[in-house]
């Protein structure tokens, strides 16, 4: 079954599998005590330490091994927060940040300090320039991910970290999705990495504070971990994550070129294979496994479910595939389609025929779930016919809103479609259906409670060529309004 989501967790990789078995029967004894078995251990966690930190770029004496990548996260930006809290309270973060950051930086607005949260573009990237007008007296830190965990777009690591420099803040770099594929450039002043992003066991992480970083941890004081991680260390998951990082180091060059190919391949296909797609994240400056794309007039859990029972695993940021009906903050703050969203990430030596395969189930899947829905392809979705009322089929689907008719209290050329408490992608299905009904420049008012369609009905009207004429206040919901060019 071909396993696509090595974003969420790559497969223990054999070289990781071979360390953690010698290290169970070798490093089991406690690395801080004198006797041979002891001894034994502290040898195999130095080993682990310095590989490690080669892999980063950084010193070993720089680096300690945390429980997982979130903890590494927390730990770093608490740390170092408190460590300059006499510059200011001050904590900048891109929008598109992985949750552990920002679930830290809300902890550190209700304590009382505010957070920068900086825009990103279309394509899920930030500028340099937007951070540098973020940063102030008192910026205590800065955060950016290295690549981005959803659409795989690579980040200005090295120009952000260059104007933090200048500016006296040290940039925390959540590395945890490229760390296997290369060192993160520029003068960053914190790193943290998760090792089954990489094809190490889970609960293992690191964090990197650079020499001359303020840093004050906030967790009650421990020896271990230079007092950065408390409690005794998991050596045997250690020795793999650090055995699997330069393992797949070591093959990465080739690997990055292998998938890029492949990813390029689904990105260039699957708009041709199927009507109605956004591939979102940036073209070129992207990591070489992920690729993700969204599908109009989708359910997001119904087509990975299909997918799943065609045997590959996948995961989506759609709303539609989450208990809280809202879309992933990344896909928001993007600005792209929502609906339909799935992400293919593809693990090291993943088969081109696997690929192939998948782009041949791909269209019948979604085709089938379009089907399910109700949904009217575009190209099949007639105009009003001779004698029919405007808005008569937005009694179809949905609920048809009194007076939505012409003549019964909505302007002339005016349509309002009401989906209210119909989720994601219900609104825009419907949407599709009726803006026939209106004449050119007439507008149909969505209305809707869904916050997936803050986000789909513009990115509709881009993709079917009709204007977005902005939100506005209802007495449920919002309306969206849409207004008929073509």
């Amino acid at each position: 079954m071909p396993y696509f989501d090595a974003a969420s967790a790559a497969p223990l990789h054999p070289v990781a599998r071979q360390a953690l078995l010698a290290a169970l029967d070798e490093g089991w004894a406690d690395p801080a005590r004198l006797y041979k078995e002891g001894r034994r251990a502290r040898l195999l966690l130095d080993a682990a330490r310095q590989a490690a930190a080669e892999a980063v770029g950084c010193r070993a004496d720089e680096l300690v091994f945390t429980s997982s990548g979130s903890r590494a996260v927390h730990t770093g930006v608490a740390g170092a927060l408190a460590g300059r809290r006499r510059v200011g309270r001050h904590l900048i973060v891109s929008a598109v940040e992985h949750s552990s950051v920002l679930h830290s930086a809300e902890v550190h607005e209700a304590g009382g300090g505010t957070v920068g949260r900086v825009a990103v573009d279309r394509h899920g990237a930030v500028s340099a320039g937007s951070y540098a007008a973020a940063l102030g007296p008192d910026t205590a830190l800065a955060c950016l991910q290295s690549a981005n965990h959803e659409v795989g777009t690579e980040q200005p690591v090295a120009e952000v970290a260059e104007v933090c420099r200048a500016a006296g803040v040290p940039l925390l770099v959540d590395a945890a999705q490229s760390l296997g594929w290369g060192p993160v450039g520029g003068d960053w002043s914190l790193l943290t990495a998760s090792a089954h992003k990489w094809g190490g066991p889970s609960g293992t992480g690191l964090l990197v504070v650079r020499k001359g970083v303020r840093f004050a941890p906030r967790e009650p004081a421990d020896e271990r971990e230079s007092g950065r991680a408390a409690g005794f260390e998991n050596l045997p998951a250690i020795v793999a994550a650090a055995a699997s990082l330069r393992a797949v180091r070591a093959e990465a060059a080739a690997e990055a070129v292998r998938l890029r190919e492949l990813t390029e391949r689904i990105r260039a296909r699957v708009p041709e294979l199927v009507p109605d797609v956004e591939v979102v994240g940036d073209p070129v400056r992207r990591l070489p496994g992920i690729v993700t794309f969204s599908c109009l007039y989708v359910d997001g859990e119904t087509l990975l479910h299909e997918l799943d029972r065609e045997g590959f695993s996948v995961s989506s940021g759609s709303s539609c595939t989450s208990s809280t009906l809202t879309p992933s903050h990344v896909l928001r703050a993007m600005g792209v389609l929502s609906e339909g969203n799935v992400r293919v990430s593809l693990p090291a030596g993943t088969a081109a025929e696997d690929v192939e395969r998948f782009l041949s189930v791909l269209p019948g899947v979604v085709a089938g779930v379009r089907e399910k829905l109700g949904a009217v392809p575009q190209a099949q979705a007639p105009g009003p016919g001779p004698g029919k009322a405007p808005g008569a089929r937005a009694a179809e689907g949905g609920r048809a809103a009194e007076g939505t008719r012409a003549g019964e209290g909505a302007p002339a050329g005016e349509l309002v479609l009401d989906t209210l408490g119909r989720r994601c992608p219900i609104p825009v299905i419907e949407l599709a259906k009726v803006i026939g009904d209106v004449p050119v420049g007439g507008t149909v008012r969505v209305l809707s409670d869904d916050e997936a369609a803050r986000l789909d009905i513009p990115a509709w009207c881009e993709m079917r060529g009709q204007e977005y004429a902005g939100e506005e206040p209802a007495d449920e919901g919002s309306a969206y309004v849409v207004r008929r060019v073509s």
